[in-house]
């Protein structure tokens, strides 16, 4: 039976504040807002500015500093999407921070990332940095919070990390800007706290590869479990908001979650609402353009892509679709028969024919105009909807957010223009986008659960809209 969605937050939060009170946690800071991802708040990097400048430690020239490695360093800087989570909008200086990521505690200000040393981070050695980004740790001893992926940043290597170091002491521009203010409720701005979270839940080793496993599987592995942070978005989170697993080990991992009204979907080998029907080919295009076997990126992962994967070469884009096409099917849930249609007498209630159903009148208005009668879509334009994952998926908040507020797809150095799609808040009630997502999930062969009005209401008010 599905819950409601009201039900589910309740629970989730009443687990979580008990997860808080039992264990002195302080909690978890939703990370997606965009696309999920390096980032920090307010006074995380570089503490509390002193009135006075103080000099930066020692530390070699940017000319003594080999160009490979801070080549190497840049090109991490952006598999860890560091600057799409340390830039504020509207045209904010590169790794300068001042975006603000909203959480169920307040608002929290990532943090300025450049080597200025009163606002950012040019007081810190090798080790104070290392800290920060595996540990969770900044200089100081102050405990971070884990919107800063550091459980995944964990698994970084040595070579990687001195990379990085070297390329944002070397490789990026001083910006002299404060960190505004995060505003974090108590008890969660009890940052002591953290201690208790970081024993019991952040893994404390780097990446070893599978020797069971070849080298481009270990590749791919290292690549999303480490700086790819996608646990970060696509695992679900336990009673104290920790990633359910941080490797294939577990069965919860990248099996999809919801992060800032997003569901990042299930990156498991099912058939239905996973990767089970996209080759590996197809994932690597996904992650170079946001095109891939129909699908088309939408949400935080639009961002994601146009900061981060698009920059990621072939050989990586490749590894990391050959790791997740290894990963078994976990969390199945929808199905897909091609030229079938018998499927859809569930969502109806009976077998009534398609131009009976209100949703079947809805698409044929305002979607078949884009997505084709038949649901098959434009190629490079709009996406498929029969058989479409995300379409599938269990958890239809994304489904819902996007009719409701529209969307776009990404931009990129080598995909197709950017395509965009009108949102329905004005034009379609509650009951409405309700029945046309029910048709939509119920034909062409798709087989997936009804969506309620009172789904769409409900994530309308969370969403202000």
């Amino acid at each position: 039976m599905k819950h409601s969605r009201n039900n589910r937050s309740l629970k989730t939060f009443t687990s979580a504040v008990l997860a808080v009170l039992c264990v002195c946690v302080v909690g978890w800071i939703s990370t997606l807002g965009n696309h999920a991802n390096a980032t920090g708040e307010a006074d995380q990097a570089g503490g509390r500015p002193d009135s006075r400048t103080p000099a930066p430690p020692e530390k070699r020239s940017a000319s003594s500093v080999a160009a490979a490695t801070l080549a190497r360093g840049e090109y991490l800087a952006k598999a860890a999407d560091c600057a799409g989570c340390h830039t504020a909008a509207g045209g904010g200086a590169p790794y300068a921070g001042g975006l603000g990521l909203a959480s169920p505690f307040g608002t929290i200000q990532s943090s300025n990332i450049t080597p200025d040393p009163r606002y950012g981070i040019g007081l810190y050695t090798y080790d104070d940095f290392e800290h920060a980004l595996r540990k969770g740790v900044a200089r100081g001893g102050k405990r971070l919070y884990p919107a800063m992926p550091y459980t995944s940043f964990s698994k970084l290597s040595d070579d990687d990390v001195h990379a990085l170091y070297a390329f944002m002491m070397h490789g990026v521009p001083a910006v002299p800007k404060p960190t505004p203010p995060s505003d974090v409720t108590f008890p969660f701005n009890q940052r002591w706290a953290l201690r208790f979270w970081q024993m019991a839940f952040a893994p404390r080793d780097p990446f070893s590869p599978k020797t069971d496993h070849d080298a481009q599987w270990n590749q791919g592995a290292y690549l999303v479990q480490g700086a790819g942070h996608c646990g970060a978005c696509h695992t679900p989170r336990g009673s104290a908001f920790e990633e359910s697993g941080y490797d294939e080990s577990s069965r919860d991992y990248l099996t999809g979650g919801v992060n800032d009204h997003w569901f990042a979907p299930n990156l498991t080998g099912d058939a239905g609402s996973g990767l089970g029907r996209m080759s590996e080919g197809d994932i690597a295009a996904f992650l170079k353009t946001g095109h891939g076997a129909g699908a088309i990126a939408y949400g935080s992962m639009v961002e994601h892509i146009e900061d981060s994967s698009q920059y990621l070469s072939d050989e990586d884009l490749e590894a990391i679709a050959h790791y997740l096409k290894s990963l078994p099917a976990q969390r199945p849930s929808g199905t897909y028969t091609p030229g079938s249609d018998a499927a859809r007498s569930s969502a109806n209630g009976n077998r009534i024919a398609d131009s009976l159903p209100v949703g079947f009148y809805v698409y044929r208005s305002f979607c078949a105009s884009c997505h084709r009668d038949d649901g098959s879509g434009v190629t490079h334009a709009f996406p498929t909807l029969a058989g479409n994952p995300s379409v599938l998926t269990e958890d239809t908040t994304s489904l819902i957010r996007l009719l409701v507020e529209g969307g776009n797809s990404p931009s990129t150095l080598t995909g197709p223009p950017r395509q965009a799609m009108p949102g329905f808040a004005t034009t379609l009630t509650d009951v409405e986008i309700a029945l046309v997502l029910t048709y939509i999930r119920s034909a062409w062969g798709n087989h997936a659960q009804p969506v309620t009005a009172n789904d769409v209401a409900t994530l309308r008010k969370e969403i202000h809209k």
